[in-house]
C-alpha cells in the first residue's frame, strides 16, 4: 500500500499489540517526564537550597550526577538479562522513589548527595536500557519499527510536559507548610517528579511476568514464556545482581581488549569524541540555560517552554529529514547537521540590540504573548533563544540519528554491536564539558553584578564548532565508504 493508506497502515499494526507494549509506552512517558523535571531543577536546587556555588553545582551535575547515570546504564543491560524486565523496572523505580523522597525533605548537602543524587542516578540508569528491551520484547517483528518510533516520540513528549511543569510550579510560587516543613519551589518540583515515580508502581504491576509477543502468539492471541524467562522468575535476585556486576566488568574489559587493536576503533573513538562537543550544547539546556534564563529574563521566566521548542521541532523534523536524506551518507549528514547546530549557537552570542526590532514585531509578540504567556515588552533574548533552538534543532535532526548509523557502518563485519556499545561516549564527553558551565556562569552571567552573557555563548558556539571542523579536517582518517550511500 502507498499514499495515505500506506501511512495509516504503519500505525494500524499496533491494533493487536500486547498490553505490555502499551504499558511500556506509558512507563516511558512517566519516567522521562520525572527525569526531565529533575534534570532542569537540579542545578537550581543545588545552588539555592543546598548553598553550592555555580562552579560546584556545575561540577556536581556534569562530573558526578550525569556521568554516574551513563556508567550505571552500561551495567543495567546485563542486570536486566539476569533478573528480568519486570524486576529491573521495580528495582529502578524503588531506588528513584527513595532518592527523590530524600531530595524533597533534606537541605543537608552530604545527605542529599549520598542518599539522594547518587542513588537517583542508579535508579534512573536502570530505566533506559530496560525500556528499549521491553519495546523489543513486547512487540512483534511487524510492530517493532513503529514501536521504536513511538518510543522516541514519547520521550520528546515527556520533555515537553516537563518544561511546562517546570515553569508552572515555579510561577505558582506556592507557600505551603506540611507539619512545619515548607518546601521551596525546587523541592515542590521534586515532589511532582516523585508523584510520577509513585504512579509507576501500579503501572509496572500490570506487566505480566515473563510475557513476550511473538508473531505466532500474537496471531493466536496468546503470550509465550520461555524457559530462560521462567528461570529469571526464580528467587535469585541478589545473586543475580552480584553475578551481573562481575560479568559486566569482564565483558567490558574483553570488549576493549578486542577493539583496541583495530584501526576502526580509533576512528570511531575520534568520531565520538568530536560528537561530544555537540552533545555538550544539548546538555547545557538543562544544566546551564535555566540559570542563564532566570538571571537575564527574571525569576519566573518561562525557560521550560523556551527549551520545549527543541523537543517540538525534533518530533516534527526527524521523520521528515530522515525520509528525505535516507540515501545520503551518514558521515556527510553528521557534518552538515553539526555545522547547522554550531551556527545556531552563534545567534546567542550576537548583541541583543540587533534583535529589538524582531522582539517588537508580530512574530516576537506572538512568541512572547501567545506561546510563552508573557506580559508587556518582550526581551530580545526570547527571540534569540527561539531562533537558536530552531536552527539547532534542524541541525540535530540531520546529525543525531545518523551518528549511530555511522558507528555501524565503520564497524568490521560481525562487530556492529561492539562498536554500537561505544555510543554513550559522546554523552560522557558532553557531560564532562558541560561541567565547566558553572565556571562560565559565575564569570560571565553571575547572579549579582555585571553580566556578559554573549561571551559565554560565544564560548559555547566555538566549542560546538569543534565538531564540524574536526570532522572535516580529519575526514580522510575517520571516514570510511558506506555501502549503498551516496558520497
Amino acid at each position: 500500500m502507498t499514499g495515505v493508506r500506506g501511512f495509516i497502515a504503519k500505525f494500524t499494526v499496533l491494533r493487536g499489540a500486547r498490553r505490555e507494549l502499551w504499558l511500556t509506552f506509558l512507563i516511558k512517558f512517566l519516567i522521562y517526564t520525572a527525569y526531565s523535571v529533575t534534570n532542569k531543577t537540579m542545578v537550581l536546587w543545588l545552588s539555592k537550597d543546598l548553598g553550592f556555588s555555580d562552579q560546584a553545582s556545575g561540577a556536581l551535575v556534569g562530573w558526578v550526577w550525569a556521568p554516574a547515570m551513563t556508567v550505571f546504564t552500561l551495567l543495567a543491560g546485563s542486570l536486566t538479562d539476569a533478573i528480568g524486565l519486570r524486576s529491573t523496572f521495580f528495582l529502578g523505580v524503588a531506588i528513584c522513589t527513595v532518592a527523590r523522597s530524600v531530595m524533597v525533605v533534606t537541605t543537608i548537602p552530604s545527605l542529599a548527595l549520598a542518599c539522594g543524587v547518587l542513588p537517583l542516578a542508579v535508579g534512573e540508569a536502570l530505566g533506559t536500557p530496560v525500556l528499549l528491551a521491553a519495546t523489543r520484547r513486547y512487540s512483534t517483528t511487524t510492530q517493532r519499527s513503529i514501536s521504536f518510533s513511538i518510543i522516541y516520540m514519547i520521550m520528546n513528549v515527556g520533555y515537553v510536559a516537563a518544561g511546562w511543569i517546570f515553569d508552572y510550579v515555579r510561577q505558582l510560587n506556592l507557600r505551603v507548610s506540611l507539619f512545619g516543613f515548607e518546601p521551596t519551589s525546587y523541592q515542590q518540583l521534586f515532589m511532582v517528579s516523585l508523584v510520577f515515580e509513585i504512579v509507576l508502581f501500579p503501572v509496572i504491576y500490570f506487566i505480566r511476568r515473563g510475557n513476550e509477543a511473538t508473531n505466532e502468539s500474537t496471531a493466536a492471541g496468546r503470550l509465550t514464556q520461555t524457559p530462560l524467562q521462567l528461570e529469571r522468575s526464580a528467587p535469585t535476585f541478589l545473586r543475580g545482581i552480584g553475578e551481573t556486576i562481575r560479568k559486566s566488568a569482564i565483558d567490558t574489559a574483553q570488549l576493549f581488549r578486542r577493539l583496541i587493536g583495530q584501526s576502526g576503533f580509533y576512528r570511531i573513538l575520534v568520531f565520538f569524541l568530536l560528537i561530544g562537543f555537540l552533545k555538550a550544547i544539548f546538555l547545557q539546556m538543562d544544566y546551564v540555560f535555566p540559570k542563564f534564563g532566570i538571571r537575564e529574563l527574571g525569576l519566573y521566566a518561562p525557560v521550560g517552554k523556551l527549551a520545549n521548542i527543541n523537543a517540538i521541532m525534533i518530533i516534527i523534523l526527524v521523520p521528515i529529514i530522515g525520509a528525505l536524506t535516507q540515501k545520503s551518507a551518514a558521515y556527510r549528514m553528521v557534518v552538515i547537521g553539526g555545522t547547522i547546530c554550531a551556527a545556531g549557537v552563534f545567534i546567542m552570542a550576537l548583541p541583543t540590540e540587533w534583535f529589538v526590532p524582531a522582539a517588537n514585531s508580530l512574530i516576537g509578540q506572538s512568541l512572547g504573548h501567545s506561546y510563552l504567556g508573557l506580559q508587556g515588552s518582550i526581551h530580545p533574548y526570547y527571540v534569540m533563544t527561539a531562533l537558536y533552538l530552531i536552527v539547532f534543532s534542524v541541525g540535530e535532526a540531520f546529525y543525531s540519528p545518523r551518528v549511530y548509523e555511522y558507528a555501524a557502518a565503520i564497524a568490521p563485519p560481525g562487530q556492529e554491536a561492539s562498536y554500537g556499545s561505544l555510543a554513550y561516549l559522546p554523552f560522557l564527553v558532553g557531560k564532562f564539558l558541560v561541567g565547566f558551565g558553572g565556571w562560565l556562569l559565575a564569570r560571565f552571567c553571575p547572579e549579582h553584578g555585571p553580566r556578559h552573557s554573549g561571551t559565554m555563548w560565544l564560548i559555547f558556539a566555538l566549542a560546538a564548532s569543534v565538531a564540524p571542523i574536526g570532522l572535516l579536517t580529519l575526514r580522510s582518517y575517520i571516514r570510511v565508504p558506506e555501502a549503498g550511500r551516496q558520497d
